[in-house]
Protein backbone atom coordinates (compact mmCIF):
# COMPACT_ATOMS: atom_id res chain seq x y z
CA UNK A 1 0.00 0.00 0.00
CA UNK A 2 1.28 3.30 -0.99
CA UNK A 3 1.33 6.40 1.04
CA UNK A 4 1.59 9.56 -0.96
CA UNK A 5 0.92 12.93 0.54
CA UNK A 6 -0.59 15.34 -1.87
CA UNK A 7 -1.19 19.04 -1.49
CA UNK A 8 -3.99 20.28 -3.68
CA UNK A 9 -6.12 23.40 -3.54
CA UNK A 10 -9.69 22.39 -4.12
CA UNK A 11 -13.07 23.62 -3.06
CA UNK A 12 -15.46 20.79 -2.78
CA UNK A 13 -19.02 20.31 -1.47
CA UNK A 14 -21.42 17.58 0.17
CA UNK A 15 -23.44 10.32 2.46
CA UNK A 16 -23.32 7.97 5.82
CA UNK A 17 -23.14 6.13 9.00
CA UNK A 18 -24.20 4.37 12.03
CA UNK A 19 -26.21 2.21 14.23
CA UNK A 20 -26.73 1.02 17.70
CA UNK A 21 -27.77 -2.03 19.59
CA UNK A 22 -26.51 -5.00 21.47
CA UNK A 23 -23.70 -6.08 19.17
CA UNK A 24 -21.22 -8.48 20.58
CA UNK A 25 -17.83 -6.83 20.90
CA UNK A 26 -14.43 -8.49 20.61
CA UNK A 27 -11.36 -7.56 22.58
CA UNK A 28 -8.14 -8.27 20.69
CA UNK A 29 -4.56 -8.70 21.76
CA UNK A 30 -3.81 -5.14 20.71
CA UNK A 31 -5.98 -3.89 23.57
CA UNK A 32 -4.90 -6.29 26.31
CA UNK A 33 -2.61 -3.71 27.85
CA UNK A 34 -5.30 -1.04 27.85
CA UNK A 35 -7.81 -3.43 29.42
CA UNK A 36 -5.37 -4.41 32.15
CA UNK A 37 -4.61 -0.80 32.99
CA UNK A 38 -8.22 0.31 32.86
CA UNK A 39 -7.40 2.85 30.16
CA UNK A 40 -9.16 2.91 26.83
CA UNK A 41 -7.50 3.19 23.45
CA UNK A 42 -8.92 6.32 21.84
CA UNK A 43 -9.50 6.32 18.09
CA UNK A 44 -10.98 8.77 15.62
CA UNK A 45 -13.77 7.82 13.26
CA UNK A 46 -14.25 10.12 10.28
CA UNK A 47 -17.62 10.30 8.57
CA UNK A 48 -19.67 12.55 6.28
CA UNK A 49 -23.06 12.22 7.93
CA UNK A 50 -24.81 15.51 8.37
CA UNK A 51 -27.74 15.73 10.76
CA UNK A 52 -30.18 15.12 7.90
CA UNK A 53 -28.41 11.99 6.67
CA UNK A 54 -27.48 9.76 9.52
CA UNK A 55 -25.70 12.18 11.82
CA UNK A 56 -27.96 11.37 14.78
CA UNK A 57 -27.40 7.67 14.15
CA UNK A 58 -23.65 8.14 14.15
CA UNK A 59 -23.82 9.96 17.47
CA UNK A 60 -25.96 7.26 19.06
CA UNK A 61 -23.84 4.44 17.70
CA UNK A 62 -20.63 5.94 18.99
CA UNK A 63 -22.22 6.69 22.36
CA UNK A 64 -23.57 3.13 22.71
CA UNK A 65 -20.32 1.55 21.59
CA UNK A 66 -18.25 3.59 24.02
CA UNK A 67 -20.61 2.67 26.87
CA UNK A 68 -20.22 -1.07 26.31
CA UNK A 69 -16.50 -1.20 25.44
CA UNK A 70 -13.91 -1.58 28.19
CA UNK A 71 -11.00 -1.09 25.83
CA UNK A 72 -11.88 1.45 23.12
CA UNK A 73 -13.13 5.03 23.09
CA UNK A 74 -14.33 6.34 19.71
CA UNK A 75 -14.35 10.03 18.84
CA UNK A 76 -16.45 10.80 15.77
CA UNK A 77 -15.45 13.62 13.44
CA UNK A 78 -17.93 14.94 10.92
CA UNK A 79 -16.51 16.10 7.56
CA UNK A 80 -18.67 18.46 5.50
CA UNK A 81 -18.68 18.46 1.69
CA UNK A 82 -19.26 14.73 1.51
CA UNK A 83 -16.56 12.26 0.47
CA UNK A 84 -14.52 14.73 -1.54
CA UNK A 85 -14.39 16.97 1.51
CA UNK A 86 -13.27 14.07 3.69
CA UNK A 87 -10.51 13.16 1.25
CA UNK A 88 -9.30 16.73 1.20
CA UNK A 89 -9.31 16.93 5.01
CA UNK A 90 -7.58 13.57 5.30
CA UNK A 91 -4.87 14.73 2.93
CA UNK A 92 -4.19 17.78 5.09
CA UNK A 93 -4.21 15.90 8.40
CA UNK A 94 -1.98 13.09 7.19
CA UNK A 95 0.49 15.63 5.86
CA UNK A 96 0.49 17.17 9.36
CA UNK A 97 1.19 13.79 10.95
CA UNK A 98 -2.33 13.01 12.18
CA UNK A 99 -4.07 9.80 11.21
CA UNK A 100 -7.63 8.71 12.08
CA UNK A 101 -8.29 5.03 12.68
CA UNK A 102 -11.44 4.43 10.61
CA UNK A 103 -12.70 6.51 7.70
CA UNK A 104 -15.62 6.44 5.33
CA UNK A 105 -14.50 6.33 1.73
CA UNK A 106 -17.04 7.03 -0.99
CA UNK A 107 -17.10 4.60 -3.88
CA UNK A 108 -16.00 7.29 -6.32
CA UNK A 109 -12.70 7.60 -4.40
CA UNK A 110 -11.83 3.92 -4.04
CA UNK A 111 -8.76 4.00 -6.30
CA UNK A 112 -7.77 7.52 -5.34
CA UNK A 113 -7.80 6.67 -1.65
CA UNK A 114 -5.92 3.39 -2.01
CA UNK A 115 -3.23 4.98 -4.19
CA UNK A 116 -2.63 7.98 -1.94
CA UNK A 117 -3.17 6.95 1.68
CA UNK A 118 -2.08 4.25 4.07
CA UNK A 119 -4.63 1.54 4.82
CA UNK A 120 -4.61 -2.03 6.11
CA UNK A 121 -6.90 -4.68 4.69
CA UNK A 122 -9.58 -5.66 7.23
CA UNK A 123 -8.80 -9.38 7.03
CA UNK A 124 -5.15 -8.66 7.86
CA UNK A 125 -6.18 -6.77 11.00
CA UNK A 126 -8.62 -9.52 11.96
CA UNK A 127 -6.03 -12.31 11.60
CA UNK A 128 -3.45 -10.39 13.59
CA UNK A 129 -5.57 -9.17 16.50
CA UNK A 130 -8.99 -10.84 16.41
CA UNK A 131 -8.63 -14.47 15.36
CA UNK A 132 -12.12 -15.21 16.69
CA UNK A 133 -13.47 -13.24 13.71
CA UNK A 134 -11.34 -15.01 11.11
CA UNK A 135 -14.39 -16.14 9.10
CA UNK A 136 -16.50 -13.02 9.66
CA UNK A 137 -16.15 -11.62 6.14
CA UNK A 138 -16.64 -14.96 4.40
CA UNK A 139 -19.68 -15.81 6.54
CA UNK A 140 -21.46 -12.47 6.28
CA UNK A 141 -20.77 -10.88 2.88
CA UNK A 142 -21.66 -11.94 -0.63
CA UNK A 143 -18.58 -12.00 -2.89
CA UNK A 144 -20.01 -9.43 -5.32
CA UNK A 145 -20.72 -7.05 -2.43
CA UNK A 146 -17.21 -7.43 -1.01
CA UNK A 147 -15.88 -6.75 -4.51
CA UNK A 148 -17.32 -3.24 -4.37
CA UNK A 149 -14.46 -2.39 -2.00
CA UNK A 150 -11.73 -4.06 -4.10
CA UNK A 151 -9.51 -1.62 -6.00
CA UNK A 152 -8.15 -2.00 -9.51
CA UNK A 153 -5.07 -3.77 -8.09
CA UNK A 154 -7.21 -6.44 -6.44
CA UNK A 155 -6.77 -5.23 -2.85
CA UNK A 156 -9.67 -5.42 -0.39
CA UNK A 157 -9.29 -1.79 0.64
CA UNK A 158 -12.18 -1.81 3.11
CA UNK A 159 -15.63 -3.23 3.75
CA UNK A 160 -18.89 -2.07 2.15
CA UNK A 161 -20.91 -0.24 4.77
CA UNK A 162 -23.40 2.10 3.20
CA UNK A 163 -25.17 0.87 0.08
CA UNK A 164 -27.78 2.88 -1.72
CA UNK A 165 -29.45 3.44 -5.03
CA UNK A 166 -31.25 6.56 -6.22
CA UNK A 167 -35.04 6.55 -6.09
CA UNK A 168 -37.71 9.01 -7.15
CA UNK A 169 -39.63 10.50 -4.21
CA UNK A 170 -43.11 11.78 -5.05
CA UNK A 171 -45.29 14.46 -3.51
CA UNK A 172 -48.51 12.60 -4.26
CA UNK A 173 -50.70 15.56 -3.32
CA UNK A 174 -48.94 17.82 -5.82
CA UNK A 175 -49.13 15.21 -8.55
CA UNK A 176 -52.87 14.90 -8.03
CA UNK A 177 -53.25 18.70 -8.05
CA UNK A 178 -51.49 18.74 -11.43
CA UNK A 179 -53.83 16.03 -12.75
CA UNK A 180 -51.08 13.40 -12.85
CA UNK A 181 -51.07 9.75 -11.93
CA UNK A 182 -49.83 9.60 -8.30
CA UNK A 183 -48.02 6.36 -9.17
CA UNK A 184 -45.47 8.57 -10.92
CA UNK A 185 -43.43 8.32 -14.13
CA UNK A 186 -41.53 5.22 -15.24
CA UNK A 187 -39.13 6.79 -17.73
CA UNK A 188 -37.00 9.91 -17.87
CA UNK A 189 -39.05 11.01 -20.86
CA UNK A 190 -42.16 10.84 -18.70
CA UNK A 191 -40.32 12.64 -15.88
CA UNK A 192 -39.99 15.70 -18.12
CA UNK A 193 -43.68 15.58 -18.98
CA UNK A 194 -44.59 15.32 -15.30
CA UNK A 195 -42.24 18.16 -14.37
CA UNK A 196 -43.70 20.45 -17.03
CA UNK A 197 -47.26 19.70 -15.91
CA UNK A 198 -46.43 20.37 -12.26
CA UNK A 199 -44.85 23.69 -13.19
CA UNK A 200 -47.79 24.74 -15.33
CA UNK A 201 -50.59 23.58 -13.02
CA UNK A 202 -49.19 24.32 -9.56
CA UNK A 203 -46.48 26.93 -10.19
CA UNK A 204 -44.05 24.73 -8.23
CA UNK A 205 -40.90 23.11 -9.50
CA UNK A 206 -41.46 19.71 -11.05
CA UNK A 207 -38.27 17.98 -9.97
CA UNK A 208 -35.01 18.35 -8.12
CA UNK A 209 -32.13 16.07 -9.16
CA UNK A 210 -29.56 15.83 -6.40
CA UNK A 211 -26.48 18.09 -6.57
CA UNK A 212 -24.10 17.23 -3.72
CA UNK A 213 -20.32 17.38 -4.14
CA UNK A 214 -20.39 14.39 -6.46
CA UNK A 215 -22.01 13.39 -9.74
CA UNK A 216 -23.56 10.13 -8.56
CA UNK A 217 -27.05 11.11 -9.67
CA UNK A 218 -25.82 12.21 -13.08
CA UNK A 219 -23.85 8.98 -13.51
CA UNK A 220 -27.06 7.03 -12.90
CA UNK A 221 -28.77 8.97 -15.68
CA UNK A 222 -25.84 8.62 -18.10
CA UNK A 223 -25.19 4.93 -17.52
CA UNK A 224 -28.90 4.11 -17.71
CA UNK A 225 -28.80 5.69 -21.17
CA UNK A 226 -26.25 3.05 -22.20
CA UNK A 227 -23.06 5.10 -21.82
CA UNK A 228 -20.16 4.78 -19.38
CA UNK A 229 -18.61 7.44 -17.21
CA UNK A 230 -15.22 5.72 -17.31
CA UNK A 231 -13.77 3.19 -19.77
CA UNK A 232 -10.30 1.66 -19.44
CA UNK A 233 -9.27 4.24 -16.87
CA UNK A 234 -10.34 7.19 -19.03
CA UNK A 235 -13.32 9.53 -18.82
CA UNK A 236 -15.92 8.49 -21.41
CA UNK A 237 -19.06 10.45 -20.53
CA UNK A 238 -18.88 12.67 -23.65
CA UNK A 239 -20.43 9.96 -25.80
CA UNK A 240 -23.51 10.62 -27.90
CA UNK A 241 -25.68 9.20 -25.11
CA UNK A 242 -23.89 11.15 -22.41
CA UNK A 243 -24.30 14.43 -24.27
CA UNK A 244 -28.00 13.68 -24.78
CA UNK A 245 -28.43 13.19 -21.01
CA UNK A 246 -26.73 16.46 -20.10
CA UNK A 247 -28.74 18.26 -22.78
CA UNK A 248 -31.91 16.81 -21.28
CA UNK A 249 -30.79 17.99 -17.85
CA UNK A 250 -30.11 21.50 -19.09
CA UNK A 251 -33.47 21.60 -20.86
CA UNK A 252 -35.26 20.77 -17.62
CA UNK A 253 -33.54 23.60 -15.76
CA UNK A 254 -32.99 26.31 -18.36
CA UNK A 255 -35.59 25.84 -21.10
CA UNK A 256 -38.52 24.35 -19.18
CA UNK A 257 -37.67 26.01 -15.85
CA UNK A 258 -39.33 22.99 -14.29
CA UNK A 259 -36.27 21.62 -12.47
CA UNK A 260 -34.60 23.28 -9.51
CA UNK A 261 -30.86 24.00 -9.69
CA UNK A 262 -29.60 24.50 -6.14
CA UNK A 263 -27.38 22.93 -3.48
CA UNK A 264 -28.24 19.47 -2.20
CA UNK A 265 -29.42 20.38 1.31
CA UNK A 266 -31.52 23.25 0.00
CA UNK A 267 -32.98 21.12 -2.79
CA UNK A 268 -34.07 18.37 -0.44
CA UNK A 269 -35.51 20.93 1.96
CA UNK A 270 -37.45 22.51 -0.90
CA UNK A 271 -39.07 19.14 -1.55
CA UNK A 272 -39.83 18.66 2.15
CA UNK A 273 -41.34 22.16 2.28
CA UNK A 274 -43.74 21.26 -0.54
CA UNK A 275 -42.16 23.40 -3.27
CA UNK A 276 -41.04 20.55 -5.55
CA UNK A 277 -43.13 17.69 -6.89
CA UNK A 278 -40.44 15.02 -7.40
CA UNK A 279 -37.06 14.41 -5.82
CA UNK A 280 -34.38 12.21 -7.39
CA UNK A 281 -31.89 11.29 -4.71
CA UNK A 282 -30.52 8.49 -2.58
CA UNK A 283 -32.73 6.16 -0.57
CA UNK A 284 -30.49 7.21 2.34
CA UNK A 285 -32.64 10.36 2.54
CA UNK A 286 -35.77 8.30 3.23
CA UNK A 287 -35.90 8.95 6.95
CA UNK A 288 -35.31 12.67 6.48
CA UNK A 289 -37.97 13.24 3.83
CA UNK A 290 -40.47 10.82 5.33
CA UNK A 291 -40.21 12.20 8.86
CA UNK A 292 -40.32 15.86 7.93
CA UNK A 293 -42.79 16.06 5.04
CA UNK A 294 -46.40 17.03 5.78
CA UNK A 295 -47.89 15.65 2.57
CA UNK A 296 -48.54 12.18 1.20
CA UNK A 297 -45.17 10.91 0.07
CA UNK A 298 -44.01 7.78 -1.71
CA UNK A 299 -40.89 6.48 -3.41
CA UNK A 300 -40.63 4.59 -6.69
CA UNK A 301 -37.81 2.93 -8.59
CA UNK A 302 -35.33 5.08 -10.45
CA UNK A 303 -36.63 5.98 -13.93
CA UNK A 304 -35.18 4.29 -16.98
CA UNK A 305 -34.78 5.63 -20.51
CA UNK A 306 -37.14 4.31 -23.17
CA UNK A 307 -35.68 1.15 -24.66
CA UNK A 308 -32.66 1.11 -22.32
CA UNK A 309 -31.70 -1.09 -19.39
CA UNK A 310 -31.41 0.74 -16.11
CA UNK A 311 -27.90 0.85 -14.55
CA UNK A 312 -27.46 2.46 -11.16
CA UNK A 313 -24.11 3.16 -9.51
CA UNK A 314 -23.83 1.84 -5.96
CA UNK A 315 -24.01 4.81 -3.64
CA UNK A 316 -22.65 5.17 -0.18
CA UNK A 317 -19.27 4.22 1.17
CA UNK A 318 -16.95 1.61 2.58
CA UNK A 319 -15.12 1.70 5.89
CA UNK A 320 -11.33 1.59 5.70
CA UNK A 321 -8.80 1.11 8.48
CA UNK A 322 -6.23 3.90 8.30
CA UNK A 323 -4.75 3.36 11.76
CA UNK A 324 -1.02 2.68 11.76
CA UNK A 325 -0.31 1.77 15.41
CA UNK A 326 -1.09 -1.79 16.52
CA UNK A 327 -3.43 -0.81 19.35
CA UNK A 328 -5.25 1.59 17.02
CA UNK A 329 -5.70 -1.09 14.35
CA UNK A 330 -7.08 -3.56 16.88
CA UNK A 331 -9.43 -0.92 18.27
CA UNK A 332 -10.54 -0.01 14.75
CA UNK A 333 -11.76 -3.55 14.08
CA UNK A 334 -13.46 -3.79 17.48
CA UNK A 335 -15.48 -0.69 16.52
CA UNK A 336 -16.17 -1.90 12.99
CA UNK A 337 -17.27 -5.30 14.31
CA UNK A 338 -19.83 -3.47 16.38
CA UNK A 339 -21.03 -1.50 13.34
CA UNK A 340 -21.46 -4.67 11.29
CA UNK A 341 -23.49 -6.59 13.85
CA UNK A 342 -27.08 -7.46 12.93
CA UNK A 343 -28.35 -4.94 15.45
CA UNK A 344 -25.97 -2.23 14.34
CA UNK A 345 -26.72 -2.56 10.63
CA UNK A 346 -30.44 -2.70 11.39
CA UNK A 347 -30.35 0.54 13.32
CA UNK A 348 -28.30 2.21 10.59
CA UNK A 349 -30.82 1.19 7.95
CA UNK A 350 -33.73 2.37 10.07
CA UNK A 351 -32.06 5.72 10.68
CA UNK A 352 -31.07 6.36 7.07
CA UNK A 353 -32.40 4.01 4.43
CA UNK A 354 -29.16 2.44 3.31
CA UNK A 355 -29.49 -1.12 2.10
CA UNK A 356 -27.80 -3.66 4.43
CA UNK A 357 -24.36 -4.62 3.05
CA UNK A 358 -24.19 -7.97 4.85
CA UNK A 359 -26.36 -11.06 4.88
CA UNK A 360 -28.61 -12.16 7.70
CA UNK A 361 -30.19 -8.78 8.39
CA UNK A 362 -33.11 -8.14 6.02
CA UNK A 363 -34.99 -11.35 6.87
CA UNK A 364 -33.88 -11.62 10.51
CA UNK A 365 -36.57 -11.21 13.22
CA UNK A 366 -33.89 -9.50 15.32
CA UNK A 367 -32.92 -7.39 12.32
CA UNK A 368 -35.03 -5.69 9.67
CA UNK A 369 -37.76 -8.19 8.95
CA UNK A 370 -40.57 -6.27 10.67
CA UNK A 371 -39.21 -2.88 9.65
CA UNK A 372 -39.14 -3.72 5.95
CA UNK A 373 -42.67 -5.12 6.12
CA UNK A 374 -43.86 -1.82 7.60
CA UNK A 375 -41.79 0.59 5.47
CA UNK A 376 -42.79 0.29 1.84
CA UNK A 377 -40.55 3.18 0.82
CA UNK A 378 -37.53 0.91 1.27
CA UNK A 379 -38.78 -1.60 -1.28
CA UNK A 380 -37.82 0.31 -4.48
CA UNK A 381 -34.18 0.55 -3.42
CA UNK A 382 -34.03 -3.13 -2.51
CA UNK A 383 -35.88 -4.33 -5.61
CA UNK A 384 -33.54 -2.49 -8.00
CA UNK A 385 -30.29 -3.79 -6.47
CA UNK A 386 -29.93 -6.10 -9.47
CA UNK A 387 -29.34 -2.96 -11.55
CA UNK A 388 -26.37 -1.83 -9.44
CA UNK A 389 -23.00 -1.12 -11.08
CA UNK A 390 -19.82 0.30 -9.48
CA UNK A 391 -19.62 4.03 -8.89
CA UNK A 392 -17.12 5.48 -11.36
CA UNK A 393 -13.74 5.96 -9.67
CA UNK A 394 -11.04 7.99 -11.41
CA UNK A 395 -7.63 6.38 -10.95
CA UNK A 396 -4.34 8.04 -10.04
CA UNK A 397 -3.39 11.14 -8.10
CA UNK A 398 -5.78 13.40 -10.00
CA UNK A 399 -9.02 11.84 -8.76
CA UNK A 400 -10.07 14.82 -6.66
CA UNK A 401 -9.29 17.32 -9.37
CA UNK A 402 -11.13 15.23 -11.96
CA UNK A 403 -14.21 15.10 -9.74
CA UNK A 404 -14.10 18.86 -9.26
CA UNK A 405 -14.06 19.38 -13.02
CA UNK A 406 -17.25 17.33 -13.26
CA UNK A 407 -18.87 19.50 -10.60
CA UNK A 408 -17.80 22.65 -12.41
CA UNK A 409 -19.17 21.25 -15.66
CA UNK A 410 -22.53 20.55 -14.04
CA UNK A 411 -22.76 24.09 -12.70
CA UNK A 412 -21.90 25.61 -16.07
CA UNK A 413 -24.44 23.49 -17.95
CA UNK A 414 -27.24 24.17 -15.48
CA UNK A 415 -26.31 27.80 -14.97
CA UNK A 416 -27.18 29.09 -18.42
CA UNK A 417 -27.62 28.57 -22.12
CA UNK A 418 -24.16 27.18 -22.93
CA UNK A 419 -23.38 24.63 -25.63
CA UNK A 420 -23.73 21.28 -23.87
CA UNK A 421 -21.80 19.17 -26.37
CA UNK A 422 -18.83 21.55 -26.35
CA UNK A 423 -18.82 21.83 -22.55
CA UNK A 424 -19.06 18.09 -21.94
CA UNK A 425 -16.45 17.24 -24.58
CA UNK A 426 -13.98 19.84 -23.30
CA UNK A 427 -14.39 18.60 -19.72
CA UNK A 428 -13.77 15.01 -20.76
CA UNK A 429 -10.61 16.07 -22.59
CA UNK A 430 -9.39 18.06 -19.58
CA UNK A 431 -9.96 15.13 -17.22
CA UNK A 432 -8.18 12.68 -19.50
CA UNK A 433 -5.21 15.02 -19.70
CA UNK A 434 -5.05 14.91 -15.90
CA UNK A 435 -5.26 11.13 -15.89
CA UNK A 436 -2.54 10.57 -18.53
Amino acid sequence: MKKIYLMMMLTLITLVLAACGGAEGADGEGNDEAEASGEKTQIEYWHVNAETQGGASVDKLVEDFNAQSDTVEVVARYNPDMYAGLMSNLQADVAAGNTPAVVQVGWAFLDYFSENFHYTEPQEVIEQYHEEDADFLEDNFLPNVLDLAVNSDGSQVGLPYSLSTPVLYLNEDMLEEAGLDPEGPETWEEVREYAQAIKEETDNYGIYIQEPADTWGQQAMVESKGANFIEDGQAAFASEEGIEVFQYYQDLVVEDESALHIGWDQGIQSFIDGNVGMLFTTIAQRNNVQSNSEFNISAIESPSWEGEERRLPAGGAMLAITAEEEDQQSAAWEFMRYLYSVEGISEWTKGTGYVPPREGVADNPDGLQEFLEENEMMQPAISQMDSVVPWASFPGDAGLEAEQKLLDMRDVILGGDVDVEETVTNTEDEINELLD
